[in-house]
């Protein structure tokens, strides 16, 4: 099984590209995409289409509920799962998509966790029931691994305590005698390269198409079903959406707010892309398809390995 990955700021045509080059090379998809991870977040996340999931088998879509949390961890252990199906099933693989943060965690890899026993689990369960005496305790023994936690964040609330109880040190310094190791290496990146302004008229034209496939309405089951309260409703596209439907915003107000921060999001994507991979391999949309396969041998004008 081999591999390769496709990034560039959202908008840019990633996702076409990713199912023309894994058709090419026999390869699945794996989405690196921290919105279509949800179910049912469809619109928004501007999910590739049933016809698109169908051509190519997609992994990384579609995983958990709204209100379900998401973290780096679950990416790799997905990732790491799919790398056996791949190698069980004979096939290459793309890794695609524009939370490209998730791509630099699977570079750099994760340090391990201590051995947490049951009894510390239960222990660590009990002590959440009050979390802010948790918050606190955390962060009179370890102020500079809290200082990015919210007082309300009790997945990683949790995280934190375990590793503490389960090692008998502070998480900065298990962290420290326990430095990450690269899950994936020698992955070679493509990322495309595409001007502000050929960004921002795609992300316009983007949000109108979103409007009239039911964009307001999709937002509003997602409200009704899961509140307002995950993370996940606090997403580009769902929060403009809400504000138009407390009257704070007009419709056109709602619209343009989509599309500025849209391509906020776009131009931080360009950054982390630029400054934090070695090595890769950039070109415009329009070009990037044949350097990839040019770089990759063809059997009988089908891709087999590379």
């Amino acid at each position: 099984m081999n591999q390769l990955s496709i990034i560039g700021p959202t908008a840019s045509g990633k996702s076409d590209l990713a199912i023309k080059i894994a058709l090419q090379i026999d390869a699945y998809i794996l989405s690196i995409d921290s919105l279509s991870i949800y179910q049912e977040i469809d619109i928004v996340s501007a999910k590739p289409s049933a016809d698109e999931l169908s051509q190519v088998k997609h992994f990384g879509i579609n995983i958990l509920k709204p209100d379900e949390y998401f973290s780096v961890d679950i990416f790799i252990s997905l990732y790491k799962n799919l790398v056996k199906r791949c190698e069980e099933d004979k096939k290459n693989l793309v890794i695609v998509g524009g939370t490209s943060f998730y791509l630099k965690s699977l570079m750099q890899g994760l340090s391990k966790l201590p051995t947490m026993s049951q009894e510390i689990k239960n222990s660590v369960n009990i002590q959440l029931k009050d979390l802010p005496a948790c918050y606190t305790l955390l962060s009179d023994i370890d102020a500079l691994y809290m200082k990015n936690i919210n007082k309300n964040d009790t997945y990683r609330i949790e995280k934190a305590l375990l590793i503490y109880e389960a090692s008998g040190v502070t998480p900065t310094k298990w962290f420290e005698l326990n430095p990450p190791q690269a899950i994936i290496e020698n992955l070679t990146i493509y990322n495309i390269e595409v001007s502000r302004d050929t960004i921002r008229e795609r992300i316009k034209k983007r949000t109108s198409i979103m409007l009239e496939m039911g964009l307001i309405d999709e937002v509003c089951r997602l409200e009704k079903k899961y509140s307002r309260l995950p993370h996940s409703m606090s997403s580009i596209g769902i929060v403009e959406v809400l504000d138009f439907l407390d009257g704070k915003i007009t419709k056109d107000e709602m619209c343009e707010l989509i599309s500025i921060h849209t391509a906020q999001l776009a131009k931080r994507q360009q950054t982390f892309n630029k400054t934090q991979f070695d090595d890769i391999i950039s070109a415009p949309l329009e070009e990037l398809e044949g350097i990839i396969l040019s770089k990759l041998p063809l059997v009988n004008g089908n891709q087999t390995e590379f």
